[in-house]
């Protein structure tokens, strides 16, 4: 693949990405900050500490929201765009549309769902804020686990696929990465530090929106994203009459 085609996928999956943040921004605005506004009332209602806001409340959820989405759509188009590039042609012989969904929907399991499923996403007042360092660095190592153990399973199932045909192949790659998962679930420690009287439906519809935002950001770059690089890739003839008519003017 030369250097211009990696340059046009590159600028179309940034752009396909900060379409793809434009949708999740609604979603996240919509169905997010709602369940958030009403942590920070439960948490200033078990409070006796008032501390003074550096950034308003308001603007963190309009202008600071919108700018947090969009960078990291933005971001994710680029990267996700690169990764396009080495496995076109690498995963099967695929479209360049399918490729890009194929890739997204990896993705998205790979490093959303997967870490979601062993740390949950959690609102304001949830979680002590001295441990914040270590959820963090905990979310990120099993995000790094699954990312790499997704890539592991694609290459098994590739070498694996001209013996075993490419079915079971794909069988026994992804029952590899679901094992070494649950292995992962098993040895990484637990984080609870949900408070006992914490709304249970609260906590809910905030994971709940928050995985919505996220299968929104990649269900639709995706899809933008596989559009575009078709449109690149194979582009679509000229019409039998535009021929025509360039064949009479120039007769």
């Amino acid at each position: 693949m030369n250097s211009a085609i990696v340059r046009g996928l590159l600028v179309r999956g940034m752009l396909a990405g900060l379409a793809s943040g434009l949708l999740a921004l609604v979603v996240a605005y919509f169905l997010g900050e709602p369940r958030i506004d009403a942590a920070i009332a439960y948490e200033e209602s078990h409070s006796h500490e008032h501390e003074m806001e550096i950034v308003s409340r308001s603007l963190q959820s309009t202008a600071g929201l919108a700018t947090g989405v969009l960078v990291f759509g933005v971001a994710l188009g680029g990267i996700a765009a690169l990764a396009y590039c080495f496995a076109l042609g690498r995963v099967g012989r695929f479209t360049p549309r399918a490729t890009a969904a194929l890739l997204s929907a990896a993705a998205l399991v790979a490093v959303y769902v997967v870490p979601f499923l062993k740390y949950p996403a959690n609102p304001p007042s949830v979680g002590d804020p001295e441990t914040i360092g270590k959820r963090t660095t905990l979310y990120f190592l099993m995000m790094a686990l699954s990312v790499l153990l997704a890539i592991a399973a694609v290459i098994v199932g590739k070498r694996l696929a001209p013996a075993l045909g490419n079915w079971w192949a794909t069988v026994v790659a992804v029952a590899g990465f679901a094992l070494a998962i649950g292995l992962a679930y098993a040895f990484l420690p637990a984080v609870n530090e949900v408070p006992e009287d914490f709304s249970a439906t609260l906590l809910w519809q905030f994971r709940v929106a928050a995985l919505a935002v996220q299968l929104t950001l990649w269900t639709s770059f995706g899809l933008v994203f596989g559009h575009l690089a078709e449109r690149l890739l194979h582009p679509k003839p000229a019409t039998a009459s535009l021929a025509t008519g360039q064949e009479a003017a120039t007769a």
